[in-house]
């Protein structure tokens, strides 16, 4: 991993996966991250997330993290969830990046841009 791609490049998908597989394997915690197990620590950093703005106001939500300490805790808990996430993906096996792409290109196409621009998607 001393190939520095610039940062946004797919790569650096590839690479965050492997440190996260690297610090599992180091620590011999791989026993650990069944996917059960992962997505029930997914779930409960999404909880802790969730914590952040709880009782906000709708509107005052995006305000509230111009604090930089309340926006770095954000950051935390949002790092948390993409760590479990990313090594559940590691896990099953999933291209986490391609599995991105294509589900967006299918809402793409689900939602085209003259329907529905301004109109709350529904789950029919």
């Amino acid at each position: 991993m001393t190939d520095a791609a610039p940062a946004g490049e797919p790569g650096d998908l590839a690479r965050l996966t492997a440190l996260i597989r690297e610090f599992s394997v180091e620590r011999d915690w791989e026993q650990f991250h069944d996917p059960k197990s992962l997505v029930l620590a997914l779930v409960g950093e999404v909880g802790e997330l969730a914590e952040l703005v709880q009782w906000l106001p709708a509107g005052d939500a995006a305000a509230h993290f111009a604090d930089p300490e309340r926006r770095r805790r954000a950051g935390e808990e949002i790092a948390d969830v993409l760590v479990y996430l990313l090594r559940l993906a590691d896990v099953l096996g999933v291209d986490v990046l391609a599995a991105t792409l294509e589900k967006q290109a299918e809402a793409r196409r689900r939602f085209p841009v003259d329907t529905v621009r301004g109109v709350a998607p529904r789950k029919d």
